[in-house]
């Protein structure tokens, strides 16, 4: 990278899961607290809220159809229980957002926890610090500053 990665000038888009609010309000919080960290501008976020993780990456495709922004972040906990399906719902947001990013010019980040407990949730995605929502926040802002330096090479 040429530079020190900044989200001053970047429009970012959150799609984040409202199951397990609990966990992915602090995952939020700390996606936030690092764009406000990279220099971004609250105005220039916009965060949108689906039902579960499974709705997440056909909410990106609206996305992508319909608004301009330099990279988008999908946040969720999805938790193992005792029925499969926490493999359909997790092996099928990923692979959905997967399939979205390869396809795309700009970075879409999978910040979806996948975990086998809530304390493992709840330990990845604790307010006050960096959690998991940051390390997501924070790889979309260095992300677009790879892109840009490969689009721009001679």
């Amino acid at each position: 990278m040429a530079s020190k990665p900044s989200a001053q000038d970047q429009y970012i888009i959150i799609v984040i899961s409202e199951f397990n609010s609990k966990i992915t309000d602090g995952l939020l919080k700390g996606a936030v607290d690092a764009f406000s960290f990279y220099k971004g501008l609250e105005s220039n976020m916009e965060v949108f809220r689906v039902p579960g993780a499974f709705e997440i990456p056909g909410t990106i495709k609206q996305i992508l159809h319909n608004r301009k922004c330099n990279a988008i972040i999908a946040l969720g906990a999805v938790i193992r229980g005792e029925t499969p399906h926490f493999d359909i719902v997790a092996g099928e947001s990923a692979h959905g957002i997967s399939q979205l990013s390869r396809k795309m010019d700009i970075p879409i980040i999978n910040g979806i926890l996948t975990t086998d407990n809530v304390d493992q949730a709840m330990k990845r995605s604790k307010p006050g610090g960096r959690n998991k929502g940051w390390d997501a926040m924070e790889a979309a802002i260095k992300t677009i500053s790879v892109y840009r330096d490969i689009q721009t090479a001679l």
